[in-house]
């Protein structure tokens, strides 16, 4: 699959932001969910790209989202992906880290093939944006995480590579203005585009950002997540002023209870005559997912 060599697939990320009013982005975390985001095709629409999301990739692995996997084993799960698909990556980076360590993880992402890493403004053992019980979400000094971005841009090798700044300010209940004035601190050291974040379903507070800040930034590149304002459709979306649009977990989670819903019934029925027939693909539709 020559689409999937590290140097024709890194620069496809921004060829396809310079063409298209905005580009879809579906969560990839294994080569199989990589398959499905690579071939899904439906009235002649697909997805643009693929998001490998740590708050799923940690959950595959059973453990929680608050960067215990280590960057390692998220460049095997990014391997897995790259080796069977062509569509381009973007990466979840959570905080970034050290910013010594993320000198060297954009780096490795780069040479991979990889076209783009977010990270977050968070400071702290990370707690995932959308926990919500009361759970507290603490702000980088915005000077130390610009600091970051700027060492990140400096590191790369290449034009193509893209950081993007991703902004807690909503989920640490902090102002529009407040937002705003760490997108500008942010676009300035460097930063390939912003991405916004909230966890209220009314999208009054990403109206409120888009609308504001495309005024002073028309060309930055804006990334939204509407995972809990699940109403506003891509068209919605994009009149606002967002370029990029990520479905951030939606494969896992209609993975997950399609699996326990399976494994109960067999449970019940102490047979898998039922679960085959009912939740199952037959074993010849499977082996064709994976026939190359």
């Amino acid at each position: 699959m020559q689409g999937n060599l590290p140097d024709i697939r890194r620069g496809k990320l921004k060829n396809l932001l310079n063409e298209k009013q905005y580009i879809r982005v579906m969560e990839a975390s294994n080569g199989l969910s990589g398959l499905i985001v690579e071939r899904a095709n439906r009235n002649g629409k697909e997805y643009d790209a693929m998001w490998v999301s740590s708050l799923c990739d940690s959950i595959l692995k059973g453990k929680p989202d608050n960067e215990v996997v280590d960057f390692s084993s998220r460049v095997k799960t990014i391997e897995e992906i790259l080796e069977v698909t062509s569509k381009p990556i973007i990466v979840d980076g959570d905080t970034g880290g050290h910013v010594e360590h993320f000198v060297h993880h954009v780096r490795t992402l780069e040479r991979m093939g990889v076209s783009a890493v977010i990270i977050e403004d968070k400071k702290g053992l990370k707690q995932n944006s959308l926990l919500g019980n009361g759970t507290e979400q603490i702000l980088e000094d915005k000077l130390i995480f610009a600091n970051k971005i700027t060492r990140g841009k400096e590191a790369l090798q290449t034009e193509e590579f893209l950081i993007f700044a991703r902004i807690e300010s909503f989920i640490a209940d902090k102002s529009v203005e407040e937002a705003l004035d760490r997108a500008k601190t942010y676009v300035d050291a460097g930063a390939d585009g912003i991405m916004i974040h909230s966890y209220k379903s009314d999208g009054e507070e990403i109206t409120s950002f888009l609308t504001r800040f495309k005024k002073g930034y028309p060309d930055v590149i804006v990334i939204v997540v509407p995972t809990t304002y699940s109403k506003f459709t891509e068209r919605q979306l994009s009149e606002l002023g967002a370029n990029v649009i990520i479905y951030a977990n939606h494969l896992l989670r209609s993975a997950y209870p399609a699996m326990l819903r399976t494994a109960e019934k067999i449970l019940e029925d102490e047979c898998c005559e039922e679960a085959s027939n009912e939740y199952c693909l037959s074993m010849e539709e499977i082996l064709k997912v994976i026939r190359g």
